[in-house]
């Protein structure tokens, strides 16, 4: 039996919407429930209907994506809907914000159809996915100037991982995908798996997503 993922698409420009919506609908496991042009009706409609996945612009009227994913998924809210950021390349900043925000993940808006279907379905499955080619220009060139004017050493994450786990989180925090970890680690995905899921546990951390923020917020890992 397939499993239909429940989609709400979230942008305020119309052409988009219906591009979004047909390559969702054309997906055998997919349906889109709802589609809104504003955040706050964004946030209305997924507290309505309960998507598996939001796929949320960033700016739009009323109410901004961040606002908007911060009401949905935010750290205050008791049962988050997952957020999928899609957005252009120059609102890199923002999409920052919104993974602080509480978004699962982000994709640029030149992403192809296969990928955008395979991030709604990343995040769906729980887990939280970044662009690869965006993350090293995304926190690199932002998280400098957004972070806090003090930062620790990094010591924390030292005390509380092994080495080996501080390891993966520096490579995580660069946008490698548990296969490239392992590659340049030389271990099995599963290992890389099992060592990002005890990075997530002994840092209090979500998901991977903030896992990397938490890497540069701390100085762990310093934007080139």
């Amino acid at each position: 039996m397939v499993v239909t993922l429940k989609v709400l698409v979230c942008d305020d420009q119309a052409l988009v919407r219906t591009g979004f919506v047909t390559i969702f609908d054309a997906q055998p496991d997919m349906t889109v429930v709802g589609e809104a042009s504003d955040g706050r009706a964004g946030v209305d409609l997924a507290r309505r209907l309960r998507p598996d996945v939001v796929v949320m612009d960033v700016r739009m009227p009323v109410l901004d994506g961040i606002a908007a994913t911060t009401e949905l998924a935010g750290p205050a809210v008791a049962d988050p809907i997952k957020v999928l950021v899609v957005t252009t390349f120059n609102l890199d900043e923002y999409v920052y914000a919104a993974l602080n925000a509480g978004a699962s993940g982000f994709l640029l808006k030149d992403a192809t159809p296969p990928d955008l279907v395979a991030a709604v379905r990343t995040v769906a499955a729980g887990e939280s996915l970044l662009a690869p080619a965006v993350t090293g220009r995304l926190i690199g060139r932002f998280a400098q100037r957004i972070r806090p004017a003090t930062v620790s050493d990094g010591s924390a994450a030292a005390e509380a991982l092994t080495p080996r786990e501080l390891e993966v989180l520096r490579l995580l925090a660069t946008g490698m995908s548990n296969n490239e970890i392992a590659g340049a680690l030389v271990i099995g995905a599963e290992t890389v798996k099992t060592y990002v899921s005890r990075i997530l546990t002994k840092l209090a951390l979500r998901d991977r997503v903030h896992a990397v923020v938490y890497a540069y917020e701390t100085g762990l890992v310093r934007p080139q």
